[in-house]
């Protein structure tokens, strides 16, 4: 298997085929975990410590869980009560926890560029969980497997992003994972929810989502990010649900087997209409949950493995 870093902070670095080495692993994960196979030897001796810097209900649990199930010992530090709080820099913060000895950091930050920095203060594997409007290479890699089990493959299928891509760091991840797997990405939003530069980004843009879902293999739906919002982006939820809600009269537009994702957490009736979040036979949201545990599963084992190799049988805690 071909996957050399130490760190995964975002998307845009990976090689396709460390891609494809991670999700061929998160989906033997996903497999065993479902028979209930556990591998606690994988991150036995290991320290992981999750560092949410934001409020987060998935991607925090999957993680813990994705640790507990390989034998981490796993730790939670409560950002909201920590010493950051009381002023402490981001930099001191680091050089705290890496006097710790930790193996696996996990973090989100709500500024662009924390996460990274953070890299270059420890000596340990760092995860990105979400860092601002930047990246979310987690989130990506789950919507990845998740589409590759649907559809069998993921290479040249047509797949919509809707919403609020301006504000989406899942967004972000995801148009560089699938323009790098060669798929064909459509944006749909309003001018106010598209970022500047868009024309850069190698994919299509329409406002109208009627046009914008015409003949998709996967409509991905994006939560609207008002914490990120200062101001009037839309100009009703009503309103941006009868124009960008995805409802059964739009989802007509795809085709017939086409699938349905979001990231969640969903605003019913303002982004999705639930019964189309509810449709067995089209949304897949449930399925990206639990994907989400199987790839964090295979994105820390691999750079366990590295971090490891790095070390050298002198070094390795146990």
């Amino acid at each position: 298997m071909t996957f050399r870093a130490k760190h995964l902070l975002g998307i845009e670095p990976l090689h396709p085929t460390e891609i494809t080495t991670l999700l061929d692993l998160a989906d033997s994960y996903a497999e065993h975990n479902r028979r209930g196979i556990a591998h606690r030897d994988v991150l036995a001796g290991l320290t992981q410590i999750n560092m949410f810097f934001e409020n987060s209900t998935r991607t925090q649990a999957s993680f813990e869980l994705a640790g507990m199930r390989l034998g981490a010992d796993v730790m939670n530090m409560g950002m909201q009560a920590s010493s950051v709080k009381k002023g402490e820099t981001l930099i001191d913060t680091a050089l705290t926890l890496n006097a710790m000895r930790p193996d696996l950091l996990i973090v989100r930050h709500p500024h662009s560029g924390a996460v990274d920095l953070l890299a270059q203060k420890v000596n340990c594997a760092v995860l990105n969980a979400g860092d601002g409007k930047h990246e979310h290479p987690t989130q990506a890699l789950l919507d990845a497997l998740t589409i590759r089990r649907a559809k069998g493959r993921l290479h040249r299928l047509s797949i919509a992003i809707c919403g609020d891509i301006a504000h989406s760091r899942v967004a972000r991840s995801n148009i560089m994972l699938l323009g790098k797997m060669e798929n064909r990405i459509r944006l749909i939003a309003p001018p106010t929810l598209m970022p500047s530069g868009v024309a850069d980004f190698g994919v299509e843009v329409f406002e109208n989502m009627e046009e914008g879902l015409k003949d998709v293999d996967v409509v991905m739906m994006l939560r609207l990010q008002k914490e990120r919002m200062d101001g009037g982006f839309i100009p009703s939820e009503r309103e941006y649900f009868h124009r960008y809600g995805l409802d059964a009269a739009k989802l007509a537009h795809a085709k017939p087997d086409a699938i349905v994702m979001h990231p969640g957490p969903m605003n019913r009736g303002v982004e999705i209409d639930g019964n189309i979040a509810d449709d067995i036979n089209r949304s897949v949201i449930q399925e990206q949950v639990e994907m989400g545990v199987a790839v964090r599963m295979a994105a820390m084992d691999l750079l366990a493995q590295n971090l490891r190799a790095a070390r050298g049988p002198q070094e390795v805690m146990v």
